[in-house]
């Protein structure tokens, strides 16, 4: 009985190897079998590339889709036996985002236990239930010689009950008519009663669920209405819209601010704004009325500055790429202060021309080559991402430690410098060694960091530089929530007012500011923030509001 011969071993091929075998077997062969036997070489070199090719472009859609799970090193390139994690903490995904998580051994719960403590629910409804059979200054029933007392913290129970967002009050003033005259006399309605339809609270909270957590009009209109308290989509953007033009001064001191910023982070997403897209943009190209007709590019680009006062995150979606968007804003930079520094990623076009700035290029999307890279070459790929993973352990380290400036940059020095060095040196012994292919996916990966060195190690040398451009991403997933979600912009004027709230959120967020209440204790000073929007940012707004109470408690 015939056997099945066993399915050949893929190897890696050395194509200088192989042509120099194809060249010694050629005086053996007629030159008819020669080139059968090359083409079919050159065929499985052109499969093979292509297979490796496929796998990184699937790794990067599995990031881009959100398939992939993890992009830490041992989940990447899995530890042969005996090695092991010693501290748990990674690489780039552990910077700055989860170093909170790797203190959490500090009396904290463990991670996604769902549990809140009381405390955590400060605008909770209290209700006081004295004790059914006992009071204070009573005799106890235990021993029946001391005197009971009130604890300080009462036994705490908390329930969580279902409400729509926007709630409505409805005011029954009741009405008299005269028997006689048929005069009607109608009760006057209280003073919360009295404004317009719509609270500044509810314009908070409706700007909040749009931009904040990107739940469409339509969607809140519907649970409105299930809540039997219908506010239609139409009437939510009108109220939106009509308060942002009051906002407006406040988003402007913020972009003078972020102007002033010693590190700018940016970095772009497409956006999608109906206006210029289809059959509307046609319309505007056959009438001369779309400036550069040929860019066809729509981009929310996110801005990220670093000031004395704290982080400042701008929003700016439309036409304009990330680099002309920060040259706007550094447009408002007094010349006194000097070149920003600037960290994004290694595109051209996230640089601001006509500005000077200090580059700085993101370490991250550096490693995410090898990350991408690791099915088809795990050894190298893994050596690079266990050299980067010292690196970034140093800067949880900085963080944990809340190092300053100089002190960061110090530690950097004494412990991520030899290891970058050694890294290079190693990467360029390999391409000069021609033991990777430069046109390779592993190649390409060398190639990225070689090329951008100087930038993506600026943290090595100068006081301040970021290490990754993490916080300008974690800033655009509120614009990508919001994208994946409502899906487009009507307009331009839509895609302002977007931006504007958004801007104004997150700034409070990284602030530790409540959103909702910061939009409408501004919504409810318009007239204020005209005259002195810099006492209405997130860092001032509290000692503006203590600053207002005082007085009316004197009065009082």
């Amino acid at each position: 009985m015939k056997t099945k011969a066993p399915d050949p071993k893929i190897i890696d091929v050395d194509v200088t190897a192989v042509s120099e075998a194809l060249e010694r077997m050629r005086p053996g062969s007629s030159p008819g079998d020669h080139a059968l036997v090359a083409s079919i070489v050159q065929s499985h070199i052109l499969l093979l590339r292509l297979f490796r090719e496929g796998r990184s472009a699937l790794a990067r859609l599995k990031r881009l889709f959100g398939w992939a799970n993890s992009e830490k090193t041992d989940d990447v390139c899995p530890p042969v036996s005996g090695e092991n994690d010693a501290d748990g903490v990674d690489d780039a995904k552990a910077t700055p985002d989860t170093t909170g998580d790797a203190d959490a051994g500090d009396g904290a719960t463990t991670k996604g236990h769902g549990r809140i403590p009381a405390q955590a629910y400060p605008d909770a409804r209290h209700v006081d239930v004295a004790h059914e059979t006992m009071h204070a200054g009573g005799i106890c029933p235990c021993c029946a010689r001391g005197k009971l007392f009130e604890m300080s913290e009462p036994s705490t129970i908390v329930r969580i009950f279902g409400q729509a967002p926007l709630a409505a009050v409805q005011w029954d003033c009741q009405r008299l008519r005269c028997g006689g005259c048929g005069g009607v006399f109608t009760a006057k309605a209280p003073e919360e009663a009295q404004g317009p339809k719509y609270d500044d609270s509810a314009a908070s909270m409706m700007a909040l669920m749009r931009y904040g957590t990107g739940m469409p009009l339509n969607r809140l209109a519907h649970l409105q209405k299930n809540m039997q308290a219908p506010v239609p989509a139409s009437t939510q953007w009108e109220v939106v819209r009509d308060r942002a033009k009051d906002l407006q001064p406040v988003y402007d001191e913020l972009v003078r601010r972020a102007a002033s910023g010693r590190v700018v982070h940016n970095d772009d997403t497409h956006a999608r704004i109906l206006a210029f897209m289809g059959e509307r943009r046609a319309e505007l190209v056959k009438d001369g009325e779309l400036p550069n007709p040929e860019r066809t590019g729509l981009f929310t680009t996110g801005v990220v500055a670093e000031t004395s006062d704290g982080a400042v995150a701008l929003f700016f979606t439309g036409r304009q790429h990330a680099g002309e968007n920060l040259a706007d804003v550094l447009a408002e930079r007094a010349r006194e202060l000097g070149p920003p520094v600037q960290m994004c990623d290694g595109l051209d076009r996230n640089l601001p021309k006509g500005h000077d700035v200090i580059l700085a290029n993101c370490l991250c999307h550096g490693r995410r080559q090898f990350v991408d890279e690791a099915n088809n070459f795990p050894a190298e790929c893994r050596h690079v991402l266990e050299e980067l993973r010292i690196v970034f352990r140093t800067e949880v380290k900085c963080r944990r430690r809340k190092l300053a400036p100089d002190e960061r940059l110090a530690l950097h020095q004494q412990e991520s410098a030899p290891v970058m060095e050694r890294l290079k040196s190693w990467m360029q012994t390999e391409l000069d060694d021609k033991r990777v292919e430069p046109n390779s996916g592993l190649g390409k990966a060398f190639n990225y960091l070689l090329a951008r060195w100087g930038p993506l190690t600026l943290f090595l040398h100068v006081a301040g530089a970021p290490i990754e451009n993490n916080i300008c991403e974690r800033a655009l997933k509120m614009a990508i929530r919001h994208r994946n979600n409502s899906l487009f912009y009507r307009s331009e004027r839509g895609a302002d007012v977007g931006d504007l709230y958004m801007t104004l959120i997150h700034t409070a967020q990284l602030h530790g500011v409540n959103a909702f209440e910061y939009l409408t204790a501004l919504l409810r000073h318009v007239s204020d923030i005209a005259d002195d929007p810099a006492a209405w940012l997130p860092w001032t707004v509290h000692a503006t509001l203590a600053g207002r109470a005082a007085p009316a408690r004197q009065a009082a």
